[in-house]
């Protein structure tokens, strides 16, 4: 059977990154970091990653019409991504500041800018000349406004194709969200979106809204996969930790290609939760 494609619907940002002893507290400066500039964007980082996981991937987003937005976009095309479905729009390219301490630890800021454009139009134009097919795998994330989300789900679901959401950041899921949307949110956002704030129940009541799996993503301790009746723990390996930022985002993307190319969910997330604490032992949101 031949592989599928992974279509990704989703952000493109360029991270502005400072590095620091420690993460400052509300209204505290704290001097002495350094800085770098990375590629990143949730959808985007999904996609880098399904390319270095041997998918083929298709990407739909938008771009401000500067100088971050043409750099983007040409990191993309130098990864692998198609990119022929982003679009440039009069709005600044999406913005990410960073602040990373000694233990990888994050905190993150984002200014939307064109990511905030995208919409049912660009998803449904995106489609019109080349539609998705069974076998094909749609990655979605909530850096996106609902109504791009729920115009790729519904047209994968139409398909035959396999949804994948990262609902982060964390908001309501819309009702409109096709059955089986296999979820992988992390320990927080899930008990955001539950108010249970055990793993397994709340990996249990989102599974309860979608009949689909959910990878519940723990960090170090690697992340938990309940699908139907089975809760299953997959370990992550123990590493040097450098930075965080991006490892869902590898997460979603390592599991889309793992789909498309037919592997089981449970083979596929395994392969995820060790592509995903690797890339932790590096600087940047995609390595």
């Amino acid at each position: 059977m031949a592989a599928g494609t992974v279509f990704v619907v989703g952000s493109i940002n360029v991270d502005l990154v400072v590095t620091l002893e420690r993460l400052p507290r509300p209204g505290e400066t704290v001097a002495g970091g350094s800085f770098a500039r990375h590629g990143g964007g949730k959808g985007a980082n999904q996609a880098v990653a399904a390319v270095r996981a041997g998918a083929r991937v298709r990407f739909v987003g938008a771009v401000g019409d500067d100088e971050f937005g043409a750099s983007a976009v040409a990191e993309l095309d130098a990864d692998g991504v198609d990119i022929d479905e982003i679009v440039r729009l009069q709005e600044p390219t999406g913005v990410a500041l960073i602040a990373v301490d000694a233990e990888g630890r994050n905190q993150i800021a984002v200014a939307s800018g064109a990511n905030a454009g995208l919409d049912a139009a660009l998803v449904d134009a995106a489609l019109a000349d080349d539609p998705l097919a069974a076998g094909d795998v749609c990655l979605l994330t909530f850096e996106i406004p609902d109504a791009a989300v729920l115009a790729a789900a519904r047209a994968a679901d139409d398909a035959g194709a396999r949804v994948v959401l990262n609902p982060a950041p964390a908001r309501e899921l819309p009702a409109a969200l096709p059955a089986g949307t296999i979820l992988t949110p992390n320990a927080l956002e899930a008990e955001t979106l539950t108010g249970e704030c055990d793993p397994d129940r709340a990996a249990r009541a989102l599974q309860a809204r979608t009949s689909a799996p959910v990878l519940l993503t723990l960090g170090a301790d690697g992340a938990l996969l309940v699908d139907g009746d089975a809760a299953t723990a997959l370990p992550a390996p123990r590493v040097a930790v450098v930075d965080t930022t991006g490892a869902s985002d590898v997460l979603a993307g390592v599991l889309g290609a793992g789909l498309a190319a037919g592997r089981t969910v449970a083979d596929a997330a395994r392969d995820a939760v060790q592509a995903a604490s690797d890339s932790v032992r590096r600087a940047g949101a995609r390595g």
